[in-house]
Order: C-alpha cells, then structure tokens, then sequence
C-alpha cells in the first residue's frame, strides 16, 4: 500500500556465528551475517559490498558495527553505523550511538546513545584538534629546552 519494503527475511546468508560460539577479534565479512553467539571485536563489512548483518536476540556483539544492512534483535555494546538501512527489532539493546541513512525502530527496541542521520551513507566527521590556541610560543618552548639542557 505505501511502498515495496525490502525482505531481509530472504536474505542469503553466507557465514553463521552460533550460539554458544564466542568471537575474540575483529570480524570482516560480506554478504550475509547471521550471529546467534558472541563476538568481542568490531565487525565490518567489505568496503561498497550490500552485506547485511542479522543479529538474533540471542546475539551480542561488544564494538563497533559498520555494515550497509543490518536487522538488529540483540545486544550491541558500541556504535554502529548502517549506511543504507538499520533495522532494530522489539529485543534490540545498543549502548552506544547509531548512525544510519534509514531507520526501522521496533516498539520495545533500545538505544542507550545517540541517533544520527548520515544521508547517503557518509561517514561522520572527525573532530580536528585545534592546536593553534596553545598559549605557548616557540621562545618559551625554546627556553624550556635550554633550561633542560
């Protein structure tokens, strides 16, 4: 009626982290991720790939997510960030922020952090240092050395 929603239901799914089975490092992939167990790493998918990551309610996963396409119905500790589409179902559970394009967010899903729209994907940006407010001058620093020497 409003639209063709995309079935990730029949998603191909090409590597399965049971449950029972725990993950210590990052993880890389692509096409389709279905964790029932633990991982304790980051887990990304190949760079301008259309993976898609489900995590079942029994999942968890401590870092940070960055897959195009994820269906989330456990619990993440990190950020993720989804650059077409996050799905968080009624048991998702994520503390830390989520950075997506779209959004689909369950009644009962939760998100302990911040949600920020990245349209079109884009990465957020990295906050510079600014070191051009530093009181000191390149005499003083001089001095300092000369003191030391």
């Amino acid at each position: 009626m409003f639209g063709k929603k995309k079935a990730f239901s029949s998603a191909r799914i090409d590597t399965l982290v049971g449950q029972g089975t725990e993950i210590n490092g990052d993880l890389i992939f692509s096409g389709g991720l279905h964790v029932d167990g633990k991982i304790i790493g980051n887990v990304v998918a190949e760079e301008g790939s259309t993976a898609i990551l489900i995590l079942s309610e029994f999942g968890r996963i401590e870092g940070e997510v960055r897959v195009p396409n994820m269906v989330l119905n456990g619990e993440i500790i990190g950020d993720v960030y989804g650059s077409i589409r996050v799905e968080l179902a009624p048991k998702s559970r994520v503390k830390g922020s989520v950075y997506y394009n779209l959004i689909e967010m369950a009644i009962g899903a939760e998100v302990n952090g911040g949600l920020v729209h990245q349209p079109d994907g884009l990465q957020p940006q990295k906050v510079l240092e600014d070191k051009s407010s530093r009181s000191e001058t390149k005499s003083e620093a001089e001095a300092e050395v000369a003191v030391e020497n």
